[in-house]
């Protein structure tokens, strides 16, 4: 009798501990993939370019963004429409590839006249700044805004044969 007890209970025991292992890997799978999550999912946008200003300056770039935006709503609406227009061309049964070009040249035209307005709006606030300001704003357009790079570290791609140096056969 006791030795079934004891057998039971080893089973007992042994069924926990691998539920309770199940749960921790699990548990530290999750943590660690939300951890990678909200580091990859961070929000990049050229608003952060002020992040590591103070307050005050931070307020005053809000404001030149959304004085931009709003000088640029013509082309911000032109772009909104542009995209719905090449969504229906694109649908429609009968493919008119000039009329798609056209839209999509429409569309392209209007981002571009936005961006400009807001890049714009970030060099006159960039002129207002001290050299210290300045550097700050560019460290946090690098970790966060428009001057993101995904990789910093990673060498430079080689050129291309064509454009590599001459080899010494070819010198000759």
């Amino acid at each position: 009798m006791m030795g079934r007890s004891l057998k039971l209970l080893c089973i007992v025991s042994l069924t926990l501990n691998v539920f309770l292992l199940g749960a921790i890997a699990g548990g530290a799978y999750r943590w660690l993939a939300a951890t990678h999550s909200a580091a990859a999912t961070q929000p990049r946008s050229v608003r952060f370019a002020a992040e590591e200003l103070s307050p005050e300056r931070k307020k005053q770039f809000r404001l030149a963004l959304r004085q931009a935006r709003r000088d640029a709503a013509a082309s911000i609406e032109t772009a909104r429409s542009g995209r719905l227009q090449i969504a229906g061309l694109l649908g429609a049964p009968q493919f008119d590839r000039a009329a798609v070009e056209t839209a999509l040249t429409n569309t392209r035209e209007a981002d571009m006249a936005l961006r400009t307005r807001v890049e714009g709006a970030v060099v006159e606030f960039a002129a207002t700044l001290t050299p210290d300001e300045r550097v700050a704003m560019v460290d946090a357009m690098t970790r966060r805004g428009p001057l993101y790079v995904a990789n910093p570290t990673a060498p430079a791609s080689s050129p291309p044969a064509s454009q590599s140096a001459p080899t010494s056969a070819a010198a000759k």
